[in-house]
């Protein structure tokens, strides 16, 4: 999970490929792939900003008097600061907008069966018991994941990556601190972090400020230190 970097940047070649016309036909040499890969990497890094037709033409605009080199009808220094601030508003907007649905799927996850809650909101449900060591805290463990939003959008997975994950256990949010160490070796659970053990009202990358993260955990091995 990163963070937004460069959006300026991103932005405008995002707008270059909006402005580009539509293909009928898949993509068919590796060159092409990747070109289209590059859209696709783009488009998600640039949701945050949820262009309406009329703004995307304002961007479009901008891309080719920059193109064709001619001089910025803007102050790019002041600019380049106000498209972060556009960026960080729009985020805020799109997360008031999904916190009831946050809020809602807490009290669902609560209420499933052999689901247990804790103190720190943590919703804790074992899909398979191990057999292996508990980990504690200051111990490393190598983990198989997939972390999911509450509308079902996976946002990460060490799966499909094809490779497990180590790391050292109190050097993750809390959720994972904590829900982690209640697994053995061999185990597989589901955490639910509420947004207070997770990223918070900062968010991260893709993940919006207060949102509540779905993990289904797979503790491969515990490693001591």
């Amino acid at each position: 999970m990163k963070r937004i970097r460069n959006i300026a940047a991103l932005t405008s070649v995002a707008a270059i490929l909006s402005a580009a016309p539509a293909f009928a036909k898949q993509p068919e040499t590796e060159e092409q792939k990747t070109l289209y890969a590059i859209g696709q990497v783009v488009a998600k890094q640039l949701s945050v900003f949820t262009l309406s037709s009329a703004e995307l033409e304002w961007v479009q605009s901008g891309i080719t008097d920059g193109v064709k080199g001619e001089v910025p009808a803007v102050d790019m220094q002041k600019y380049n600061e106000k498209v972060q601030e556009l960026a960080k508003s729009r985020r805020n907007a799109m997360a008031e907008k999904k916190a009831a649905a946050n809020k809602e799927y807490l009290v669902t996850a609560a209420n499933e069966k052999g689901a247990v809650k804790s103190d720190s909101g943590l919703i804790y449900t074992t899909i398979k018991e191990g057999t292996g060591a508990s980990p504690k805290a200051t111990d490393n463990v190598k983990v198989h994941y997939k972390g999911t939003l509450v509308d079902g959008k996976e946002f990460d997975s060490s799966y499909k990556r094809g490779t497990p994950l180590e790391f050292p256990l109190n050097n993750v949010i809390k959720c994972w601190t904590e829900g982690v160490q209640k697994m053995k070796a061999g185990g597989k659970a589901k955490l639910v972090c509420p947004a207070s053990i997770a990223y918070g009202d900062r968010g991260q990358g893709e993940i919006l400020p207060g949102a509540t993260l779905i993990f289904e955990v797979e503790l491969l091995d515990v490693v001591k230190k």
